[in-house]
């Protein structure tokens, strides 16, 4: 059992959370097999709002996908377990097991969610295509349900149900993205990037819907973000990911009041303030690394880090338990001062 594995407090709510244990994600590149997530070991909270943050390329919407057995080649999962109440082992799954969990256990938001749709057929066609190929018995009832999401989510049901996506703003193609994801009742939904290319008031529209929704049906809700004030206003818990590798976890508040990881700090410190001195905002020095360039050896966030010691040359920094229920992976920290 991992370092990780042994400080990890367990789930014991109800409801469908994620027991993720020693995941490891590679991919094949030109310049041979590197791992994009790193053994991760991480609960996620059953009715929990938990936001994943980090810079591009740190391994979130990977982590994300991992968690529904949905990494397609180039990737690899080589290595952890998932489980999941009333599912089990999600790695485990395949084929038709597998299909029908993503749907009804899972729900997905794309990032751009007109990608998603498809182009030629219209709306409300692609809803009853998705009811019928998860096998639901009433796919006309499905069919209003979504007509009445789309009218709480601001939208005249009608005109989005029989349009086609390029008809649609981008703000109506996210909240479509969202009745997908919702329409099966899913008890795990994945939002990647719910607010990006949306204008002020279609973000604050769509963060609403998902908080109510979430709330009213008991949801864990996982948003995939590199917006600080994102998971400031929406998450209950924060896990902050740097180059595949969980570098800080813990309860919102804790986290963003108390961070102590020095990337945690460096993103908090980046973020413009409304008032005030705008150089206060000082953004992170140098550059995440590429999958060939993440160091096999050490602290991976090492090159950027001003609190540099020797040990993280050589030393992969386990994790500590930090705040009151949270852990934390760096030498320079001493999570108990």
């Amino acid at each position: 059992m991992s370092t990780a594995e042994q400080t990890l407090t367990p789930t014991t709510s109800p409801g469908a959370g994620l027991k993720i244990r020693n995941l490891t994600v590679t991919y094949q590149t030109d310049r041979g097999r590197f791992a994009a997530l790193k053994d991760v070991s991480l609960d996620i909270r059953p009715r929990a709002i938990t936001g994943f943050i980090g810079e591009s390329g740190s391994g979130k919407t990977t982590l994300a996908m991992a968690a529904m057995n949905a990494i397609r080649a180039p990737g690899l999962i080589t290595a952890g377990r998932i489980e999941s109440e009333g599912v089990g082992d999600i790695l485990k799954l395949k084929g038709e097991n597998l299909r029908r969990i993503h749907g009804q256990h899972f729900g997905f938001v794309f990032q751009a969610s007109s990608n998603s749709l498809n182009p030629l057929k219209r709306i409300g066609a692609q809803l009853l295509d998705l009811a019928r190929s998860h096998g639901a018995k009433n796919p006309t009832a499905l069919l209003h349900e979504a007509k009445q999401l789309a009218e709480r989510m601001g939208m005249d049901g009608d005109r989005v149900l029989t349009s086609y996506q390029h008809e649609l703003s981008g703000g109506m193609r996210q909240r479509v993205g969202i009745i997908f994801a919702l329409l099966l009742r899913a008890k795990i939904v994945i939002l990647d990037e719910p607010t990006t290319a949306l204008d002020m008031l279609s973000q604050q529209a769509v963060l609403e819907i998902i908080r109510d929704i979430h709330k009213e049906r008991g949801l864990t809700t996982i948003i995939i973000t590199h917006d600080m004030g994102v998971v400031a206003e929406m998450a209950d818990r924060v896990v902050v990911l740097y180059a595949g590798r969980v570098v800080e976890e813990g309860a919102t508040a804790d986290v963003l009041q108390r961070p102590m990881h020095p990337y945690t700090r460096g993103l908090i410190h980046a973020i413009p303030r409304i008032t005030g001195d705008l150089s206060d905002a000082q953004p992170l020095a140098g550059s995440p690394p590429d999958l060939a360039t993440i160091p096999e050896k050490g602290c991976v966030f090492r090159e950027r880090c001003p609190v540099r010691m020797s040990i993280c040359d050589t030393a992969e920094p386990q994790y500590q338990t930090a705040h009151q229920d949270g852990l934390v992976a760096c030498h320079g920290v001493n999570a108990n001062d």
